[in-house]
């Protein structure tokens, strides 16, 4: 006897079946996804996969409804499911979207925004070829002729193949990497023992970008700290330092979720206060071993002023000093601060909107990152000074905050994005430090850098931490021209001081 081992749905099971297929397909394909691209696809191979995943699933899900009503069902069905699948997650790019602000409207662009072409058009895109392709296998299904179908059928295929070059264009143009540029002679040719490159370094087991220039790599290491927590740096040192390369083996490190490490974010939960200082100390020893150094130094503005001196505390035998500019001590107190001057400022300015603003926020901390973006934009209302024109003439310019070449197209991205989750993953863990009580004494020589025009919400706690700290050496070097950048608003001046730094301590 024969045994018969398939056979077709019958018509009430096709029926309920089919319609439902782009949900379940789409829907699963969703959970996936958000398992795999939490923050939506934030790499070039990663973009590729979700595009290329999603135009094939989309083509299921059409071919398996066999209704064009797959287009619109696959990429809802997609988007509830992909959202479900991370509420996990944190940060403003993910979270409830901001339409009350412009830089919420951004997040969501870059956001939600550039994931909907990345997933949810191709998805769109491949059902449509896949309701198509079952529509011509089982013409049954098909709707009687027409003119008036004809005409749009050809239109919507003129528009598909359009979409699907301007897809591939798009992969195209997002997969390309970010480079820096050779350090060149007069001549225009390479400098013997030169290093400039973008280098990949694996620390605490995720991979983050560090910029390595040095025009002799016989020179002593400085590893530069930015701010946030979340800026990336690589742009505006290019920018605003451009011959620190002439005197170090110049390291600027995109920290993980920053910039060009952005993909590193993930899993939030494990990027901590505590592991921060600790990559900050395994790339101290990766710059110390490679270049052959005892020691080297190391710079932190801001935020990096905190997981620099932390770094210091832990490990002081890995840097020659600590040169620290906008240094952080307190965090809570300096919001609060802030937050005082800005009610104080709305008072005499009868600006009733902010005063209102602030009494309904209430002082920090914040669970809002939008309300620390409120504080950041009233620095130059609270404290005002002329910029210098080196920094005024010099800076980078454009929505990513630099265009520098050391960002592909993907970085520009991300760059925004990147500032704003990582904030929200960080920020809210270093609310108890105070290097007041935490940090007495550092077993290395200190050089604080700080802008006579500094917010006093800074400028106090950092004083009063530096007349109590203990170290082998340790000085007070007040910029005049400054504010809470010296490092970029004097910069030959803060070279020059470097300089003298170096000459000091050796290494």
């Amino acid at each position: 006897m024969r045994l018969q081992t398939s056979q077709p749905l019958p018509p009430s099971a096709a029926r309920v079946l089919r319609p439902a297929a782009p949900a379940l397909v789409a829907g699963a394909w969703g959970f996936v996804s958000a398992a795999a691209f939490p923050r939506g696809p934030v790499t070039g191979t990663g973009v590729l996969v979700a595009m290329v995943s999603a135009g094939v699933l989309g083509w299921v899900a059409g071919f398996l409804a066999r209704s064009r009503w797959a287009i619109v069902v696959a990429p809802l069905a997609f988007a509830a499911c992909y959202e479900l699948g991370r509420l996990d997650v944190v940060g403003p790019s993910v979270d409830r979207p901001r339409l009350d602000t412009a830089i919420g409207v951004l997040v969501i662009v870059l956001g939600r925004g550039f994931g909907a072409v990345t997933q949810l058009l191709p998805l769109a895109l491949g059902a449509a070829y896949g309701a198509g392709a079952a529509r011509r296998r089982h013409p049954e299904t098909a709707d009687p002729p027409s003119r008036l179908r004809t005409v749009l059928r050809r239109s919507r295929r003129g528009v598909a193949a359009l979409t699907v070059v301007a897809l591939a264009v798009l992969g195209a143009v997002l997969l390309q990497p970010g480079t820096t540029a050779p350090i060149v002679d007069a001549a225009g040719a390479p400098v013997p023992g030169s290093v400039a490159e973008l280098a990949r370094v694996r620390l605490g087991g995720h991979e983050q970008t560090v910029l390595i220039r040095a025009r002799d790599v016989r020179r002593p290491v400085l590893l530069y700290l930015a701010g946030g927590p979340g800026q990336s740096d690589l742009g505006y040192t290019r920018a605003y330092m451009p011959s620190l390369e002439d005197d170090t083996v110049f390291a600027v490190w995109d920290q993980r979720g920053t910039g060009t490490s952005y993909a590193a974010l993930d899993p939030h939960r494990s990027w901590t206060l505590d592991r921060a200082v600790a990559d900050t100390i395994e790339l101290s020893e990766y710059l110390r071993d490679r270049f052959g150094r005892t020691r080297i130094y190391l710079f932190g503005n801001s935020w990096g002023s905190i997981i620099g001196t932390l770094a210091v505390q832990r490990r002081p035998d890995l840097y020659a000093a600590y040169i620290g500019a906008g240094q952080m001590v307190d965090p809570r107190e300096t919001d609060r601060a802030i937050y005082a001057e800005m009610r104080a400022l709305a008072a005499r300015t009868g600006d009733t909107s902010r005063a209102q603003r602030l009494q309904e926020a209430g002082p920090p901390p914040y669970r809002d990152v939008y309300r620390y973006v409120e504080q950041i934009l009233a620095y130059d209302d609270i404290g005002p000074y002329p910029k210098t024109d080196w920094f005024e003439n010099h800076g980078p310019t454009g929505i990513d905050g630099n265009g520098a070449g050391e960002y592909g197209p993907l970085d520009k991205v991300n760059k925004l994005k990147a500032l704003f989750d990582m904030g929200a993953v960080m920020y809210p863990q270093i609310q108890d430090v105070d290097f007041r009580r935490d940090v007495p004494s550092l077993d290395a020589p200190v050089y604080l850098v700080e802008g006579a025009h500094e917010l006093p919400a800074r400028l106090t706690p950092a004083q009063e931490w530096f007349a109590a700290l203990d170290a082998p050496d340790k000085q007070w070097i007040t910029f005049e021209a400054s504010g809470h950048i010296p490092q970029f608003e004097e910069y030959e001046r803060f070279r020059a001081l470097l300089g003298e730094i170096v000459r000091r301590h050796g290494a």
